[in-house]
């Protein structure tokens, strides 16, 4: 079975409906398993809509990355440039604030072909670092990112609703090297 084709477009403004059901759905499918629906509904609510997005979008340090297939959206990813927690040691650090597959295409190249995007203009913007944080207990995630370099040098607490979790924080020290694309590992 051949690879779909997976392409990478920068979102725009007029993406902010798709930007916030998508975001819902992906983070929906990834979490509500592991969640309460209380929980997840008060994250959703206020984490994602039309003018969130649009306010994302419109933040200039802010880059929306979507993967689509035959002109349906797969997935998206964010950039956020700005400060880095203490224990990201970098001179001009870039967060992968979110890189998330729709449920059907996990496993399906669409988070290689993201996370590839967002190494290329992490370097296009000049950063030394890119990072993220991960939910502790998405081993699935965490392994996908220390297969692309990803290394963890902290936590961090997220608030999901009511529930306060434990996120790993995660860096990956940006050279020529960090785009080549380490075996297809999917996402």
């Amino acid at each position: 079975m051949s690879k779909p084709s997976i392409r990478i477009r920068t979102a725009i403004l007029q993406d902010q409906e798709l930007l916030a059901s998508l975001g819902a759905q992906t983070f929906r499918e990834a979490f509500a398993p592991d969640n309460t629906p209380e929980d997840m509904s008060a994250y959703l609510a206020q984490a994602f809509g039309p003018d969130r997005q649009a306010a994302e979008l419109a933040d200039p340090g802010t880059t929306f990355l979507i993967a689509e297939s035959e002109g349906d959206a797969v997935g998206y990813a964010r950039l956020k440039l700005g400060t880095a927690p203490d224990c990201i040691l970098a001179i001009h650090p870039v967060e992968i604030a979110r890189l998330y597959a729709v449920a059907a295409w996990v496993g399906r190249g669409v988070g290689a072909a993201l996370m590839h995007s967002c190494l290329e203009q992490a370097g296009r913007l000049g950063c030394d670092v890119i990072w993220l944080d991960v939910w502790e207990r998405n081993l699935r995630a965490i392994d996908f990112y220390r297969r692309w370099g990803f290394v963890e040098v902290g936590t961090q607490p997220f608030v999901l609703g009511h529930d306060v979790q434990n996120d790993l924080l995660m860096q990956n020290r940006l050279s020529s090297a960090s785009v080549d694309s380490p075996d297809d590992a999917g996402r």
